[in-house]
């Protein structure tokens, strides 16, 4: 069988993304996925493998495109505490424009997708994409105060990962919670990170 054009294979991860944001991670078969792209069930299998290796490329992709725009956020903040806001903010910005990716992220964890069994690439990418999101907390720590320590990567993390996720798990689109995010974004922001302990 030859193998797919390149843009069978978008196809594929397009469905597939499509298919785990509105059916669960847990639902999505060879045999759905192949049914809604169109294509034989061994394209699937000659293309990536496996169905694990297909769901964890499609993860990947919608992650990279996440990061990705996060970073652009970043770049055009006019301060600092702006920065963090907008890459607080950056979900519901991706959720406008790719829902599906969005929700795919929001609802499926990396850890039950890259197991041993995939293959060695993808795990690269994925830690290569880990040390992209710890270099981008780094990065506004140090915009912040000047330092990129543990504990001040911690309250940047507080507020780019942890209130996002929190508050964002009821509705990505709704405005106010766009901006109770962004204000408490910036009340965290008013408390400095604990002092260094000295050897």
């Amino acid at each position: 069988m030859p193998r797919p054009r390149v843009h069978d294979l978008d196809r594929l991860l397009d469905v597939t993304e499509q298919l785990v944001a509105s059916s669960g991670l847990g639902n999505v078969t060879v045999r759905a996925l192949a049914a809604a792209a169109g294509v034989p069930n061994g394209t699937i299998y000659h293309a990536f493998g496996s169905l694990n290796a297909l769901l964890a490329r499609a993860w990947l992709r919608a992650a990279t495109a996440f990061l990705d725009l996060q970073t652009a956020l970043v770049d055009e903040a006019a301060t600092p505490v702006e920065a963090v806001v907008a890459a607080a903010g950056a979900p519901a910005v991706f959720a406008a424009r790719r829902p599906a990716g969005a929700r795919m992220l929001l609802t499926t964890k990396a850890d039950r997708l890259f197991g041993p069994e995939l293959p060695e690439e993808l795990a690269d990418a994925l830690h290569a994409l880990d040390k992209r999101l710890v270099t981008l907390l780094v990065r506004l720590a140090r915009m912040l105060w000047d330092r990129g320590d543990g504990l001040a990567v911690e309250v940047v993390t507080t507020c780019v990962v942890d209130l996002p996720t929190a508050l964002f798990r009821r509705d990505l689109t709704d405005p106010l919670v766009r901006d109770r995010l962004a204000a408490a974004v910036r009340a965290v922001l008013t408390v400095p990170p604990r002092k260094k302990d000295r050897p």
